[in-house]
């Protein structure tokens, strides 16, 4: 084919617009002709032969006054016959205006306005002029005769009249009936052409496009299968042997790829076997360290002690002193380690995804925390409503509830009893599909340029003998939560104390609580 599915595509359109256009044209001229013959019969053939009617009504009406007033002798049988004037004059006015392009019609108009300007001179007026007001005149045979001779001439035009407006109406409403036909049968060969151009262009569609691209596809899921080598046969339009070339080109290319892929897909099994084993010697090393480095720190600490109990009379105060800093040291150095150690095991070794009870895992932090908790006096508050359950480890997650707690407890206001008001939520907008979580204290807080430091490693905010600590647990608590999906950070707009948010993703099994929509202060919109 030597067109392009889009040159045929144009060439079937281009005759369908031709087709559409002809019909147009011819569908205005026949509906602007409808309109003019309807309006000439509404507006102008319709009115005239009511018109008419009333016309010869008025003349009638003038002839039976005539009649009764010769007989009576009464002027009032005379009324009839002057608003029978009036009201012809009225009626042959509105013809002449329906009728101004009607000449033929007019003729009739003309006639019976001459018979009845005749019969009124000839014979009504010089009768009216005879009979004596109260005297009852008998009309002469003749007269009578003359008269009612001339009116028979006036009805015969009327007749005349009405037949030719009823053939003019006629011939209105024949013409519209043909025009009618004409644009009936302009819509019907519009309609058979619209059809003949979609059988043809099924045909097309069918022949250039629906047939190649159908091989084309075949070739493709031959190939998806995994019969890269065989080649993609070129059939059909110019477009789409080109679209099949292109396609040949792509084949071609990803086979070549694919080849470049397995050397690397080799090197790369090679290189993530090599990685596995160097995270399990690292795994094995920081385990083995970790024992490794408390065993002296623990001689250090023992013998220190010893040395205390056994020389403790024989050392001065200063010595003393030396000793205790040296089992400090040791402890917090011990302390340190086992942090650490905890520290790089999140996520990695003895990590479990089970679905974990929020409150049975602040129920074990509390208990863990139950000795700092009672010494301080402490106030914990906890939501009314239970805590959803998610998909994550428990042990991190008691972590995570004791990193918290304990430092709202450890970082309380001299003389003031801690509070922590532990609160949960369904997120919004960025936080839709999570839980919001706060935990919120009554304690020193954290100033805004801290917010972020205190989530890095080894940060410390105030002196070892103010507080304890080595700096850690933050840290993990970002570590944790970002671990299991979610996302911590400080309200700054709290200022009561410290408050902490953070989030954790709604997993499939809990949805969210319709109660637990109250929106801590501070909290993501």
């Amino acid at each position: 084919m030597k067109l392009s599915v889009q040159g045929w595509q144009n060439l079937l359109v281009s005759a369908m617009c031709v087709i559409v256009l002809a019909g147009a044209i011819a569908g205005v001229g026949l509906v602007g002709r409808t309109d003019a013959v309807s309006r000439e019969l509404i507006d102008h053939i319709q009115p005239a032969r009511v018109a008419a009617y009333q016309l010869q009504a008025a003349l009638r009406d003038q002839e039976t006054a005539v009649r009764g007033y010769a007989i009576a002798a009464d002027p009032r049988f005379l009324d009839p016959y002057g608003d029978g004037q009036r009201a012809e004059a009225a009626a042959a006015g509105e013809i002449r205006g329906y009728l101004a392009d009607h000449g033929h019609l007019l003729t009739d108009l003309d006639a019976i306005e001459a018979a009845a300007a005749a019969w009124r001179s000839s014979y009504a007026e010089p009768l009216i002029a005879s009979v004596r007001v109260g005297n009852p005149t008998v009309v002469e045979t003749g007269t009578a005769d003359r008269g009612k001779a001339e009116f028979d001439r006036l009805r015969g035009l009327f007749d005349a009249q009405n037949a030719n407006l009823g053939a003019a109406r006629q011939s209105s409403v024949d013409e519209m009936d043909q025009v009618r036909g004409w644009r009936d049968t302009v819509v019907i060969a519009m309609i058979v052409a619209f059809f003949a151009m979609a059988i043809l262009l099924t045909i097309l569609v069918r022949s250039a496009v629906t047939r190649p691209l159908a091989t084309l596809a075949a070739s493709c899921r031959r190939i998806t299968e995994g019969h890269f080598a065989e080649r993609i046969a070129v059939k059909g339009p110019k477009d789409i042997r080109a679209i099949a070339t292109d396609v040949e080109d792509m084949r071609q290319r990803v086979v070549d790829e694919l080849e470049a892929s397995r050397s690397a897909q080799a090197a790369l099994d090679q290189q993530a076997e090599e990685l596995r084993r160097s995270n399990a010697e690292l795994e094995q090393f920081a385990y083995v360290a970790s024992h490794d480095l408390q065993e002296p720190l623990r001689k250090v600490a023992s013998f220190c002690q010893l040395l205390e109990k056994r020389y403790g009379d024989k050392l001065d105060e200063r010595g003393v002193e030396y000793i205790g800093f040296a089992v400090d040291g040791a402890k917090r150095m011990q302390v340190l380690i086992n942090d650490l150690l905890t520290f790089s095991r999140v996520g990695r070794l003895g990590a479990t995804h089970t679905e974990v009870d929020l409150d049975d895992a602040l129920d074990t932090a509390l208990n863990n925390l139950t000795t700092a908790i009672d010494e301080a006096g402490a106030q914990v508050e906890r939501p009314a409503e239970p805590l959803p359950r998610i998909d994550g480890d428990p042990t991190l997650m008691a972590m995570l509830w004791q990193n918290l707690i304990g430092n709202a407890v450890k970082f309380r206001r001299d003389g003031e009893i801690p509070r922590i008001a532990i609160e949960c939520r369904a997120g919004r907008d960025e936080f839709a599909d999570h839980w919001v979580f706060s935990v919120a204290d009554n304690g020193i807080g954290i100033a805004d340029e801290f917010v972020d430091k205190v989530f890095v490693i080894f940060q410390r905010l105030h002196a070892r003998d103010a507080f304890s600590g080595t700096g850690i647990g933050l840290a993990l608590c970002k570590k944790i939560v970002e671990h299991h999906g979610g996302a911590i950070w400080i309200d700054t707009s709290y200022t009561g104390g410290a408050r902490f948010l953070f989030t954790l993703p709604v997993t499939p099994a809990t949805v969210p609580n319709p109660v637990l929509q109250a929106q801590p202060e501070g909290s993501p919109e």
